[in-house]
């Protein structure tokens, strides 16, 4: 495979990696936002599943010491490219890449487990509506 269609790859995955914590993040913020300013979309019940299995899913791979596949696979694409790579996880690299700041890999999985413990908890706080729309 040309070298550029693997590093084309990579970026692709990086970018909906970026899209997947987005995804995440920002989901928790508009479901708080959603409830103080009566956005009826946020109480969507398969949007709110998908957002509460999409932190389960980090989570549980923070406690296994996973790294996330999506992190795997980008990885090595670069390297099969000849491109630099990263290690460690995908947030761990950027957060140092854009703060210049270190913490261990636990810090990572007590971040990881409060914020899914908040959007647990938004489960029952802003609670969904009963059936999907």
């Amino acid at each position: 495979m040309p070298l550029s269609l693997l590093l084309l790859f990579a970026d692709i995955l990086l970018i909906l990696h970026v899209l997947f914590v987005a995804f995440v993040v920002l989901g928790l913020f508009a479901v708080y936002t959603g409830y103080f300013l009566n956005w009826q979309w946020v109480r969507n019940r398969v949007f709110r599943i998908v957002h509460l299995c999409a932190i389960g899913y980090v989570v549980i791979q923070a406690w296994l010491g996973v790294v996330c596949p999506l992190t795997v696979w980008e990885m090595a694409l670069r390297e099969e490219a000849g491109a630099a790579t990263y290690s460690g996880s995908f947030i761990q690299y950027w957060l140092h890449s854009l703060l210049y700041f270190t913490l261990p890999e636990w810090v990572f999985v007590v971040v990881y487990t409060l914020f899914g413990s908040l959007v647990l908890a938004s489960w029952f706080v802003v609670r969904p509506n009963a059936r999907a729309r």
